[in-house]
């Protein structure tokens, strides 16, 4: 089975000073153990290089090239399916967007 990986998770992987980091380790081991793998895009990746570099939300925020090789690392893994968006899927993106009205400051779109 392939699983989505979202930045937050890939943050709670990768920081040890994350709150949640010993269950994301853990649950990243489990599914690699029964040979699932992550599929992860590009911007999942820039949103995980923001987060793990940012010193407002770390005591020891990654520097920038350690975010970077960790980023490639994830992107270039066995394990992990890289997942690039269609114009479909974008053009469907910005539709649910402006029909859900999230996040808050789109509902003043016409």
């Amino acid at each position: 089975m392939t699983h989505g990986a979202d930045n937050q998770f890939l943050a709670a992987v990768e920081v040890t000073e994350h709150p949640r980091h010993a269950d994301a380790a853990h649950l990243l081991e489990e599914l690699l153990t029964s040979g699932d793998r992550v599929a992860i895009t590009p911007q999942v990746l820039a949103e995980f290089l923001h987060i793990v570099t940012d010193a407002r939300r770390f005591q020891r925020p990654f520097s920038m090239e350690t975010a970077i090789e960790k980023s490639e690392r994830w992107w270039n893994a066995a394990e992990s399916e890289q997942v690039m968006p269609s114009d479909g899927a974008n053009a469907r993106f910005h539709s649910w967007m402006r029909h859900h009205q999230f996040p808050p400051f789109l509902r003043n779109v016409a």
